[in-house]
């Protein structure tokens, strides 16, 4: 690519912000460094009537966590700004108008009752109202009357819209980098309010011309918008601009495969759909996020990468440099890409294993209190013996809480399995041996207890089953030579001589 990559993300501040969104943040990322181009966040807050407080300040915490920054935006202000749509509103009109001049646009003032009329009306006949070159010359508009009365109009300060003029019997020959070629036959189109009464451009003409002014090379967005590229590409020719090439990503699919992904979707199936946990500022509603339920951003880019895209390989472990370098929109599916939560589940866990256990301590000593005495290198030995069966840091207390505190109870089930007549004996025996132990190590403890078992001919489990047991409280935990030399002589003799005196 011979000329400079620019990308852009631009959401509306409408609410959180959803992880389909993210993705599509991410594809644009990866492109964009792929082709040592800039990626743009740009803030599309033009239906001031949907603003939500916060959700502004929470993209951009979404994709800073995400670790996918843009290159310029509402905080990084760079050549192109302002970028939030609000702020930039004074610029719209005049494209407007000379849409209008050039004949590619027209004033309309029918009212809302008028067209709501024409809806009833066209509803009641099996029909559906479309406004467009079928009936625009029947309707209240710059086309049908003359240019006095639209003078008269104008001048006396009645309420209009600006209607782009979609084209009669023209077929329209469209490019997008995942669908390929596409035809769009004009007489389906209906003519897009451009201009609203409220001096408000639609999200079609600031879209249009915000691309233009930043300079927008390759416009990737969601399947939703595929519908509105007909009418993009008008725009831009009507303009005289060069046209961007546009990308349309596949949605992103309930667990069933059936339908698109929502927020009750994940309220239903346990999982959450937002990067970060979100507070509705008018319910006080809550809505979980991957950062507190545990996942850890490198994971949830992984995972996202994969819906809609593969790399042609069967890599499925990508670092971000990996997913930059690997990345290709024409490797991107057109079909729905289905999320798999359980998957997700399975990036984490990768992830899990490849942080540093210094981190993931002082992560799981906030959690609980408990820990709150105990010393870090402590905690950080313990989670290099469990964090492999751990997907997240809230995992690691069931599977280490006998590394901290003594078992007040013991598996019923196992109780039964593991304590069988002459286990107080065999288990007797074996404190002897620990407290004969000067040299408490691993390798001796192993060498020790398993050296004395052989020798003894005793059936493995006879020993270790119990042993665990009364250690853990529990048939689970790393290996058991592990766990006694963790928490120590002292602390190892206690819990055997409780279960010997239970016994």
């Amino acid at each position: 690519m011979t000329e400079n990559v620019r990308v852009r993300f631009a959401p509306s501040p409408t609410g959180p912000l959803h992880i389909g969104g993210v993705r599509t943040a991410l594809f644009n990322y990866l492109f964009a460094k792929k082709h040592g181009g800039d990626f743009i966040l740009r803030i599309e807050d033009t239906d001031q009537n949907r603003y939500v407080e916060g959700a502004e300040q929470y993209i951009i915490d979404s994709l800073n966590w995400c670790g996918i920054p843009f290159d310029e935006g509402v905080s990084k202000p760079g050549d192109f700004g302002p970028y939030r749509q609000s702020e930039r509103k004074q610029l719209y009109k005049q494209y407007a108008d000379n849409l209008v001049a050039s004949g590619n646009a027209y004033y309309a003032f029918d009212t809302a009752e008028s067209l709501d009329f024409h809806r009833k009306d066209h509803e009641a006949k099996g029909k559906t109202f479309i406004y467009n070159w079928h009936n625009r010359l029947k309707l209240n508009n710059s086309l049908a009357l003359s240019a006095e009365e639209v003078k008269e109009k104008l001048d006396g300060g009645e309420d209009y819209v600006i209607r782009f003029k979609s084209p009669q019997d023209e077929t329209l020959h469209l490019k997008d980098i995942i669908r390929g070629d596409i035809k769009i036959d004009t007489n389906i189109l209906d003519d897009k309010v451009l201009f609203k009464s409220d001096g408000m451009p639609t999200y079609h003409l600031a879209n249009i011309v915000d691309d233009h002014l930043m300079k927008i090379t390759h416009v990737i967005r969601g399947e939703e918008w595929l519908p509105s590229l007909a009418l993009h590409y008008q725009l831009y020719n009507a303009l005289g601009w060069d046209t961007p090439e546009f990308a349309h990503l596949p949605l992103i699919l309930k667990p069933t495969g059936k339908g698109k992904l929502s927020k009750r979707d994940g309220d239903k199936l346990g999982f959450p759909v937002f990067p970060l946990e979100w507070t509705d500022p008018k319910t006080n509603d809550v809505s979980r996020g991957y950062k507190e339920d545990g996942y850890f951003p490198e994971a949830m880019v992984n995972f996202l990468a994969f819906l809609g895209w593969n790399p042609g390989t069967e890599q499925e472990i990508f670092s971000l440099e990996e997913l930059i370098n690997s990345f290709d929109l024409g490797r991107v599916n057109k079909s729905g890409a289905r999320f798999d939560p359980d998957k997700t589940k399975w990036f984490n866990h990768h992830y899990m294993q490849e942080q540093d256990n210094d981190t993931l301590a002082n992560s799981f000593k906030k959690q609980r209190s408990e820990l709150e005495d105990i010393d870090i290198n402590y905690i950080s030995m313990v989670i290099g013996l469990i964090k492999e069966r751990a997907t997240f840091i809230s995992d690691f207390w069931d599977l280490s809480h006998f590394f901290f505190v003594a078992p007040s109870s013991y598996d019923e089930k196992a109780s039964k399995k593991a304590f069988k007549d002459g286990t107080a004996a065999i288990l007797t025996e074996v404190l002897t041996l620990v407290n004969n132990m000067e040299d408490f190590t691993v390798s001796t403890l192993t060498s020790a207890i398993k050296g004395w078992i052989t020798s003894n001919n005793i059936g493995f489990g006879k020993v270790m089953m119990p042993l665990r047991l009364a250690l853990v409280g529990a048939l689970q935990g790393p290996d058991v030579f592990d766990i006694m030399f963790m928490i120590g002589k002292n602390e190892t003799v206690k819990r055997l001589e409780k279960v010997v005196a239970s016994l």
